[in-house]
């Protein structure tokens, strides 16, 4: 896999530390959860939004600027070239329901690779 830009880096950092209200209350919920979740994961020319990688799934948040964005099909229809499922949910859902936001990503991860469960405790890991 090709080296990620520099500049692709810190645009996700500088996104992961001005995160928006519907990025953070389901990050709150499923940042403890395996397989593990990722934010503001570079893919190519394109940051999504939240990631779990081990089972290629792409969580996209949309706010207002989003309404019949052709440039959003187009990143959908490129990374599911490349495997990965794309779900999509309005920013005005999330803060409206975030627990059931959150049940529906859940889901979406076990439909496409088993069953999620919170971190283990650390007894359990070996530790």
């Amino acid at each position: 896999m090709p080296r990620i830009a520099p500049y692709m880096t810190a645009n996700a950092r500088a996104l992961r530390t001005d995160a928006t209200e519907a990025e953070r209350l389901i990050w709150l919920r499923v940042r403890g959860h395996r397989p593990r979740f990722t934010r503001q994961l570079p893919v190519g020319r394109y940051i999504i939004d939240l990631a779990c990688r081990s089972v290629k799934l792409s969580v996209e948040f949309d706010g207002s600027q989003h309404v019949d964005s052709l440039s959003d099909e187009a990143r959908t229809q490129w990374l599911e070239g490349l495997g990965w499922r794309v779900i999509r949910f309005w920013n005005s859902d999330v803060v409206a329901n975030p627990d059931g936001v959150t049940e529906v990503i859940l889901a979406a991860v076990a439909q496409c690779g088993g069953p999620t469960h919170t971190r283990p405790l650390p007894s359990r890991e070996g530790r």
